[in-house]
């Protein structure tokens, strides 16, 4: 039996499992009626605890799915993952298959704003140990590793229920030299360089993207000048064995000690840098695909340096599969992913941007504006339309006519309703230059498709 507790919504409400908690067999679900209490067993282990730590979008959430997915380590787990933001994104992103115990820390980050919840909720939760055998706590990627570390030493009660196993720090390879170097206001600590010293495993990621010659060992050799001990993998796509993460009894006090004497010291003030805020936000609707990837291609290329990790989940007009995008900075990636919205489910878009001085109005406002409306599409299927095509066909979506520069406008019939995501796919009466009749419209405006005249070709 494994454990799912869905995701809590609010940080007053956080870890209040009882109204929350559903047990899964492996092939059938029940409700859990009444806690049990644990066995005088199971109330002694100790269980070990990784903290998967790293700047923001270096590959964390594709680490934990990595982990979860293995069949290797024949482990079950209790997840704990902390976001930086009011509405949470990783709860869509996290393999939707995986019988697994999920608690999600919302709206602050771990090692300050909610670190009172992540103590109170190691508590409860050890009332159901028997149920899984360790713990991994996801960070939120602004989070300086060592108030976490120092939960699991500074609390009586917490030292006799968990042991603090490792710390597993994921670093974006193409970006991790710019936020080493980024210079902090006065007081603030660098957290890219507080996740590499606090590190006991240092999982060099996204490797495929640097591909300078000598800038792999260049960048290793900056993390050694940070962090000499911790062993480092290199990886793409988060892709390490479990069993060099997991269960290696890793970290040690004593070199923590040895690298800040104040490691324990529960009375030490913890800044982030004030300039960097997220914006989030949730809405009941379904999004034009096409007017999504223009509104993010145009923010990724006037803003993307100073956006640190943006990611979303969205239901698209068209589609039952889940379109997940993220990026950092100037990187981005958008598909639909294998999990579908089930029957029932609301098709709710989620997103969340992290960044420096960025404009929430605008945001928030630009992704609104990519919602499909409740309103009919003016063409019925079967009528016969005008659309504009450039001259050289187009491809196979049309053109806006005012941004066309040298089109016609061209007899069609209306062949299906939000095809491939737009709203309109049609027959041309003619086939184009390269012999295709069926086009995409990716708009219904008159820019792109019209009542059909007696002129039109």
């Amino acid at each position: 039996q494994v454990i799912l507790a869905h995701a809590i919504r609010s940080a007053e409400a956080i870890f209040d499992l009882s109204h929350t908690l559903v047990v899964f067999e492996r092939r059938h679900q029940c409700p859990l009626h009444s806690q049990k209490m644990a066995s005088t067993e199971a109330s002694s282990k100790v269980i070990p605890v990784t903290v998967l730590t790293g700047f923001l979008g270096s590959g964390k959430t594709t680490l934990l799915n990595h982990i979860l997915s293995s069949q290797d380590h024949g482990l079950r787990f209790a997840i704990i993952e902390n976001e930086f933001g009011e509405v949470g994104v990783d709860e869509k992103v996290v393999s939707q298959n995986l019988e697994e115990e999920m608690i999600e820390v919302m709206n602050g980050c771990i090692c300050c704003t909610v670190r009172g919840d992540l103590v109170s909720g190691l508590k409860n939760l050890y009332g159901k140990v028997e149920r899984f055998d360790a713990v991994i706590i996801e960070t939120t990627g602004l989070a300086d590793p060592a108030p976490v570390a120092q939960t699991f030493f500074v609390d009586e009660d917490i030292k006799k229920m968990y042991r603090l196993d490792g710390i597993c720090t994921v670093i974006d390879a193409k970006h991790i030299v710019q936020h080493l170097d980024e210079e902090k206001p006065e007081g603030v600590e660098n957290e890219s360089v507080e996740q590499v010293a606090f590190a006991d495993r240092i999982l060099l990621n996204k490797v495929d993207l640097v591909t300078e010659d000598g800038k792999l060992e260049a960048i290793e050799a900056r993390l050694r000048a940070i962090n000499k001990e911790a062993p480092i993998f290199r990886c793409t796509h988060s892709k390490v064995e479990p069993k060099n993460l997991l269960n290696l009894n890793a970290f040690s006090l004593d070199r923590v000690l040895e690298m800040d004497s104040e490691f324990l010291n529960v009375d030490g003030e913890h800044q982030h840098d004030l300039t960097v805020s997220s914006v989030s936000s949730k809405f009941v609707g379904e999004l034009n695909i096409n007017k999504l990837n223009m509104f993010i291609g145009e923010l990724v290329m006037t803003k993307g340096t100073d956006l640190f990790r943006y990611k979303g989940v969205f239901p698209v007009k068209g589609y039952d599969k889940k379109f997940v995008f993220q990026g950092v900075h100037m990187l981005f990636n958008g598909c639909f992913s294998d999990n579908e919205w089930k029957d029932g489910e609301v098709r709710e878009c989620r997103f969340v941007f992290i960044g420096r001085n960025i404009d929430k109005d605008a945001l928030v406002q630009g992704i609104h504006a990519c919602q499909v409306s409740n309103e009919p599409l003016r063409f019925a299927v079967g009528d016969e339309v005008e659309i504009y095509i450039d001259a050289d066909g187009g491809g196979p979506q049309t053109c806006a006519a005012t941004e066309c520069s040298v089109g016609t406008w061209t007899r069609a019939r209306v062949a299906k309703h939000w095809d491939s995501g737009d709203p309109y796919c049609v027959e041309l009466a003619v086939a184009d230059a390269a012999g295709k009749k069926k086009k995409w419209v990716t708009e219904d405006t008159d820019n792109y498709i019209r009542k059909a005249s007696s002129t039109a070709s």
